[in-house]
């Protein structure tokens, strides 16, 4: 059976082999390291890179977390205990955010974790998200076909489930819009009468590694583009709509601050600037064709 330690280790291998291929598609920027503990033990690395060639910000967060589990934790978590034990929870993963300078590459996301309870209890769970300022019919098919791909080898049922799940899951309510086109989200994944554990962490580990091909491709084919004044404002706009998602709606960032977890880390995926205007009337052209396409159930590859 494979062990916690195991996991926690190739996620922080996964974090070393990510930053090496981003900074190398940059080619200017540098990924520095801030190496912390957490309040009850372990602790983590959050590698920040900031003002590169193509990234205004980038961050790749490895932990490994452990303690008790508070009771307002097992509730948000929705997990049933014994009232008279407190039980342990180990929590370690990989968390990105990226956000580019230019307003023609996209925002992307991506998460893979694993939780455990000292009661037994445990599962994986994760996702992986692109965030068009500007939304590129052509590039989003692309970006889904590499998920369906990643997904098939495991499970041909992964991706479309786990892609309705993501339209559900990064959409903001009150905006009555997604946050881009989606991608796959998943948890509670475990062990079942088809998958053993390994089975499952093994589709965990194709999501983490399909990360660098996907988006220094996406940074590869969008950096030299022009843009104008106008798209640098939309963009701004876009990254407001980021932060009240995350700050609002995000499990991650919830469960980041119930837990004590580093106020730094669990910030580091807000953008270096963005902006609200107030009632904000999209314009014709390319902001009112993205508009248009902030939906849920998109098929994007056909």
């Amino acid at each position: 059976m494979i062990s916690k330690e195991n996991i926690s280790n190739w996620f922080q291998e996964l974090q070393s082999d990510i930053c090496n291929a981003i900074e190398k598609e940059d080619g200017k920027g540098e990924f520095k390291t801030d190496e912390w503990q957490h309040t009850s033990g372990g602790g983590g690395k959050s590698r920040l890179l900031s003002n590169g060639a193509v990234l205004e910000k980038a961050g790749v967060n490895f932990s490994a977390v452990k303690g008790e589990a508070p009771k307002s934790l097992l509730n948000t978590l929705e997990v049933e205990v014994d009232d008279e034990q407190t039980p342990t929870f180990f929590a370690t993963g990989v968390s990105i955010v990226m956000h580019p300078k230019s307003p023609m590459v996209p925002i992307i996301h991506m998460n893979v974790r694993y939780f455990e309870l000292s009661n037994g209890t445990y599962w994986f769970g994760g996702g992986i998200d692109l965030t068009p300022h500007i939304i590129d019919k052509e590039q989003a098919s692309w970006f889904h076909q590499q998920l369906k791909n990643a997904c098939d080898r495991h499970d041909l049922d992964y991706y479309p489930n786990f892609k309705s799940w993501a339209d559900e899951y990064f959409y903001l309510p009150h905006r009555n819009e997604t946050r881009g086109i989606g991608g796959i989200f998943f948890d509670r994944l475990k062990e079942d009468s088809n998958k053993s554990k390994e089975d499952v962490f093994k589709f965990v580990q194709s999501i983490g590694e399909s990360f660098a091909p996907v988006y220094t491709h996406l940074m590869q084919i969008n950096k030299e583009k022009l843009f104008e004044e106008k798209h640098k404002a939309w963009q701004l706009l876009r990254r407001g709509r980021y932060v009240e998602f995350n700050l609002v709606w995000d499990r991650g960032t919830k469960f980041g601050l119930q837990t004590g977890g580093r106020t730094e880390s669990i910030l580091m995926s807000m953008p270096p600037t963005a902006n609200w205007a107030y009632n904000y009337q999209h314009q014709e052209g390319f902001e009112k064709e993205t508009a248009k396409l902030l939906k849920k159930n998109i098929d994007w590859i056909n």
